[in-house]
């Protein structure tokens, strides 16, 4: 059996984020897609192909084989939607094939049952759905029983045909192309063919109940990165890491080759740490939090369910609920504010408009290459982009784009004083 990641073009990026496929963020050691890949091969899939960008970056990291898996990938030149990211792997597939989203690394559970439900339904085509509480967001299925009459694409609040969105694995014939053919391209048009299909064949439906990771939005990485940490089970502590005497370690966690945990560390897990980091004196690392490779936590540091990307340091103060690129330095006394003072749900400002994130507990995202001086405070849901510079003593309350100076401008006042 064969299956097609889609994994396309600027498209798949997302901001601040966005000096590399938004697949290739790294958790638990690798990049998002790598486990999908991984998970695919356990299910059985042997022929996997990835639709990529012309900047071939998923190609460049995951290379063209895994296990006794090959990859073949081909390239989205333009983003122009899953169909033509689809599209573009025609020549190379069989009669069946699974199409799935880069960020499903948990689908070994789910292709089987997907297949099940085709030779029970007799349907060659088989879709995943899910509850949503949010069905302006997704395309959104009409349903009966079982069977997909109709999807709405991103339906208007209120007007939604179900709460049960379309979960991003498929499992299409070839023949479905014919209908992809037949319909007016644009950005929605995979989305078009399956309506198209629905109307004329017969699709059917499985509705999972378990949690499922999306990555529309960067801080989705958070919810990614929670359902991963939760399969450490025990401790996974390589023999090279050095623990002091006084550090504390609780519940499931992973260290990896030449750490130190210095002392009176405290780490509360379920966490990832990997490979070359330094946890220093006095340091809380809390649950569902990732610390991957050659990452510094200076002493006196809390880091709360964020994730590091690989390289980052920090020298002090509090990290919750947020990202933070690769290779950023954060000086003495961060603090990410996580929490509004009036505790409703954290709005953030995504391409000049205000999305509502449904979640009360949400720091900051912050690109690769980053510089913030000390004593920086950064208020929730707030984005910086990459490569730019956060003076010191400065209160970020707005996105900062890329490539920017942002800084506090405080005046010096100096006279005599008066006796």
């Amino acid at each position: 059996m064969q299956a097609v990641i889609l994994a396309a073009g600027a498209s798949s990026r997302f901001w601040p984020l966005n000096d590399m496929h938004k697949s290739l963020v790294r958790i638990t050691g690798k990049p998002i897609i790598q486990h999908t890949i991984e998970n695919l091969i356990k299910a059985g899939i042997d022929q996997i192909i990835v639709v990529q960008g012309s900047e071939r970056d998923v190609e460049k990291i995951i290379g063209n084989k895994i296990g006794d898996a090959r990859i073949n990938y081909v390239i989205q030149k333009e983003p122009l939607g899953m169909g033509n990211a689809l599209y573009q792997a025609k020549e190379l597939l069989e009669e069946q094939f699974f199409v799935l989203n880069p960020e499903h690394f948990f689908t070994h559970e789910l292709i089987e049952d997907l297949l099940n439900r085709q030779v029970d339904g007799g349907s060659p085509v088989v879709l995943l759905g899910k509850k949503t509480d949010m069905p302006w967001l997704y395309g959104i299925l009409k349903l009966d029983g079982d069977r997909a009459v109709d999807l709405v694409e991103k339906p208007t609040q209120g007007e939604e045909p179900s709460n049960i969105k379309v979960a991003g694995i498929y499992l299409l014939p070839k023949e479905f192309f014919e209908y992809y053919d037949r319909v007016e391209k644009h950005m929605y048009d995979y989305e078009d063919a399956l309506k198209l299909y629905m109307k004329e064949k017969d699709v059917r439906v499985i509705i999972t109940d378990r949690d499922l990771p999306t990555l529309k939005y960067p801080w989705h990485i958070l919810d990614i990165t929670r359902l991963k940490l939760l399969e450490i089970k025990g401790r996974e502590i390589d023999e090279s890491v050095e623990i002091s005497d006084s550090a504390v370690i609780k519940g499931p966690v992973h260290i990896g080759k030449n750490t130190k945990i210095m002392n009176h560390a405290v780490i509360k897990g379920p966490v990832w740490i990997g490979d070359n980091c330094i946890i220093g004196d006095h340091a809380l690392i809390r649950d569902y939090t990732d610390i991957e490779n050659n990452c510094i936590v200076g002493a006196h540091s809390e880091i709360a369910r964020s994730v590091l990307q690989e390289g980052v340091h920090i020298h002090s103060g509090f990290v919750g609920d947020s990202v933070i690129g690769k290779n950023t330095r954060i000086g003495a006394g961060i603090v990410t504010a996580n929490v509004r003072l009036d505790r409703n749900y954290i709005k953030v400002v995504v391409k000049n408009k205000g999305v509502d994130t449904k979640v009360k507990s949400l720091g900051t995202i912050v690109g690769s290459d980053v510089r913030i001086g000390i004593n920086v405070s950064i208020m929730p849901g707030i984005l910086i982009g990459r490569d730019s510079i956060i003076g010191p003593h400065t209160i970020v309350r707005e996105n900062v784009p890329d490539n920017t100076l942002f800084y506090s401008k405080f005046e010096s006042i100096i006279r005599k004083r008066l006796k």
